[in-house]
């Protein structure tokens, strides 16, 4: 249970961090490994399990299920004034082989300072840190000036398609009336010449996921064949594979990176772009993807035999595209393709961006200072995607704090999707500190 005491004039106080870590711990407990196809164990008893966390202080919410096991849960808090804002997290998680990690991926292990396993980073931390945040101010009847919606989904891991997605097409009613989304991947810290720069996330790409397909003609291995469906994908996927991408400053990153400048003593330009971005040191190579647009293949499959050729040859790439840049991509990826490979979408979703001001921008920031005044806080445009892409379809603006401060050392970026995620324990602590403080700011 979350500390509570009552002082002596009869207020409350509380403490938001009370449980961060243990509702973290029992959520990675509960594996919700996304395949992207009809395996893993789905969502629910995870829905389930949050459900009962919110029952317990009073807070009634409704579980929705877009396939069996597909689970993602809605609930209100507050009645405070004016249009709610939208808390949303995912339950799943990306798969971890066992057998590579130092420690079992589910088990929620506390080792060296850090809690360690899948979800740590991406995202049961978020989810701990809001449990934690509404139990504690529930128990304490510190509600929101503003009404909150709570939202957690299925499926973000593999596009969002069976929970945000589903939700939007099917209950969007019980979502609608929200302008404002905060989610995952933004307000954790990265390093610049011993200053902490906090990054907001204010944007976001677009996202193409995109089969390849190249047919030739079938024929045996040992005669000359010029229409060989191996050559030409192998030709499209190398093309695009090594493709220089130039840089494009959106307007997220031209305020991040002029940040960096003052810091660095200098000015930020498209030509110092690159330079600016290797500042960040250990998050260089995530933020080194938010200024061009990128396409990576990740797939390939073709023939049955080593003596047939093979009437056709797939590939799968994962493009992604900045605000504003979309034609350029795709009028680009036609080229690097040529004219004998063909595309089909297994995900196209659209870019965004927020202004980075206004009153919810100014809670995030002051709550963040409140806790690191030495702290700098900036806005940055993110490389994967998240379900604010489809809340952004009912007209929110969108944006990403996760408050961690973290070590200068840490490779962050790396430890989504990677192995061995882990998030130091005072972080998780640190964070739920901040969200409470941003929730008395609304």
């Amino acid at each position: 249970m979350a500390d509570v005491d009552f002082s002596n004039d009869g207020s409350t106080t509380y403490d938001p961090a009370a449980e961060v870590v243990e509702l973290c711990r029992d959520l990675i407990r509960i594996d919700t490994s996304n395949y992207g196809d009809d395996r893993g164990p789905g969502e629910r008893k995870a829905a389930e399990h949050v459900a009962v966390l919110l029952d317990e202080v009073g807070i009634e919410s409704t579980i929705h299920e877009s396939e069996p096991g597909r689970a993602s849960l809605i609930a209100r808090w507050g009645d405070g004034d004016g249009a709610p804002l939208l808390l949303h997290g995912h339950l799943d998680v990306v798969p971890a082989a066992a057998e590579d990690w130092q420690v079992d991926p589910f088990a929620g292990e506390i080792k060296d300072g850090y809690l360690w396993g899948r979800g740590t980073v991406d995202m049961k931390d978020f989810d701990a840190m809001v449990l934690s945040v509404v139990r504690a101010r529930t128990r304490a009847g510190a509600m929101p000036n503003r009404p909150i919606v709570l939202c957690f989904t299925a499926d973000e891991e593999a596009g969002g398609h069976k929970g945000a997605q589903y939700l939007i097409d099917n209950h969007a009613d019980e979502l609608a009336d929200c302008t404002e989304a905060v989610g995952e991947v933004g307000g954790f810290t990265t390093t610049v010449r011993g200053k902490r720069i906090y990054l907001i996330e204010a944007a976001e790409k677009g996202m193409a996921w995109m089969k390849l397909t190249a047919r030739g003609n079938a024929g045996h291995g040992s005669m000359i064949n010029h229409s060989n469906a191996v050559t030409e994908l192998a030709g499209a996927v190398a093309r695009i594979g090594s493709h220089d991408w130039p840089i494009r400053l959106t307007p997220s990153m031209e305020v991040l990176l002029a940040s960096v400048a003052e810091i660095a003593g200098t000015e930020a330009t498209p030509e110092n772009a690159e330079a600016l971005v290797q500042e960040f040191e250990s998050s260089a190579r995530m933020l080194g993807a938010v200024i061009r647009n990128t396409a990576n293949p990740t797939m390939l499959e073709a023939g049955y035999k080593v003596n047939v050729i093979p009437t056709e040859a797939t590939a799968h790439v994962d493009g992604r595209f900045l605000p504003g840049h979309e034609d350029e991509f795709f009028a680009t990826l036609a080229e690097l393709c040529g004219e004998n490979v063909t595309w089909d979408f297994v995900s196209h979703q659209q870019p965004w961006s927020s202004p980075f001001e206004g009153r919810l921008v100014d809670a995030m920031t002051q709550s963040i200072l409140a806790e690191d005044p030495d702290g700098i806080v900036a806005p940055y445009l993110m490389s994967g995607g998240t379900d604010a892409k489809h809340f952004r379809r009912l007209g929110m603006e969108s944006y990403g704090f996760a408050p961690l401060r973290l070590p200068a050392d840490l490779d962050f970026g790396a430890l989504f999707h990677g192995v061995d995620e882990r998030v130091p324990v005072d972080s998780l602590e640190f964070g739920a500190k901040v969200f409470d403080s941003f929730l008395d700011r609304l």
